[in-house]
């Protein structure tokens, strides 16, 4: 046996500067090796001196393409320590926002999906229709791609006015456009022979793995924070958790195409059902949250994303850890591309929607 060893990034755009060491006999994959670190910023180090409002920003930037679902849970983390009760006017906004946060990164991986399977026109139609869910958002929280707008006490803005309206508007148009993406991508029978049986994650291999999120639901597990732990008032809003039993490349395709519908089903029974209300508790700037450790987790959209916080009554966290979808879902790669052909390597590894940045924090 004669093998190659193949390094697949840092500098490839397409690895997300995240190094994949492949070793290849003929166009076999014998072995793959994730090798991470390369954008590790201490992002955790660095939250332990800033004040709680402070890392709001900082937060966000290791998942920018779901930027309100990296920090969903720093805030509940911070709330259960000061012992706060938001308002349920406030609740309902950050659904609705994280909602909105996960159509926009399904819509993004989909894109990239599209064209490492050398689909271009799954490209660039995501990636212009996510522009009118990224429009949502802006006339909500003033920016457009990261928001710093959930706050410990509910959310900075309150909805704009006509914001119902504008929103069924854009699921229309939205709806419309995914009956065409599974018209020319999920029945392409180029795309299904690309990626039915291809990477095969068992449920038994998903759960012994640990992995989460819609890489998890790929394998027939309907596994999903905001059922199973539910926070603010998902509870309260009627939805599905998208499974399919196959565990392949296809299913997490599905899955995430399902999700995208299933945020629109929440984001229309918000905007018809939030009451009215505050939006937000009147805090002090800066926070002294009692001494203490919490833990929060919620649902972002890789997967389940959680943080551990331990005050000792300052201005600052004492400690602070993140478990992010990308970090739990890492120990896939060599798992999945053991003994897959050389070629399928873009297809699993794009298919488990990694992102370095999260993974590294």
């Amino acid at each position: 046996m004669s093998e190659l060893t193949i390094s697949v990034g840092p500098q490839h755009p397409g690895s997300g500067h995240f190094r994949l060491i492949i070793n290849v006999d003929g166009d076999r994959i014998t072995k793959a090796t994730p090798d991470p670190g390369y954008v590790h910023r201490g992002v955790e180090k660095q939250a332990e001196y800033r004040e709680y409002l402070q890392n709001i920003p900082l937060l966000e930037r290791p998942v920018i393409s779901d930027s309100n679902g990296s920090v969903y849970a720093y805030v509940l983390a911070v709330e259960t320590l000061a012992g706060l009760m938001v308002p349920e006017r406030g609740q309902y906004i950050r659904v609705l926002m994280a909602e909105l946060n996960r159509m926009m990164s399904h819509l993004y991986w989909l894109a990239i999906y599209g064209i490492f399977l050398g689909h271009s026109t799954m490209f660039m139609w995501p990636f212009g229709d996510r522009e009118a869910i990224i429009d949502l958002a802006q006339r909500v929280a003033g920016t457009r791609l990261t928001y710093s707008f959930f706050v410990p006490g509910g959310v900075r803005n309150d909805l704009p006015d006509g914001f119902k309206d504008e929103t069924l508007r854009a699921f229309e148009f939205l709806e419309k456009r995914l009956e065409e993406y599974e018209a020319i991508f999920v029945k392409n029978p180029i795309f299904a022979q690309r990626t039915r049986g291809v990477g095969i994650l068992s449920r038994n291999d998903a759960t012994r793995l640990g992995v989460v999120g819609p890489t998890l639901r790929g394998s027939g597990i309907d596994s999903d924070t905001r059922k199973d732990e539910p926070y603010d008032v998902y509870d309260k809003l009627e939805f599905e958790v998208p499974s399919f039993p196959d565990g392949d490349c296809y299913s997490r395709v599905l899955v995430r195409l399902e999700e995208i519908k299933q945020s629109m089903r929440i984001v229309r029974q918000a905007v018809k059902s939030i009451p009215e209300g505050p939006f937000r508790l009147r805090l002090p700037s800066v926070m002294r949250p009692p001494a203490g450790s919490v833990y929060a987790r919620t649902e972002a959209a890789r997967g389940a994303y959680a943080y551990f916080i331990r005050s000792e009554g300052e201005k600052t966290p004492y400690r602070l850890k993140i478990s992010s979808p990308s970090f739990r879902n890492l120990p896939a790669f060599g798992f999945l591309m053991k003994e897959a052909h050389l070629a399928d390597m873009p297809t699993i590894y794009w298919s488990l929607d990694y992102w370095p940045l999260e993974a590294d924090r």
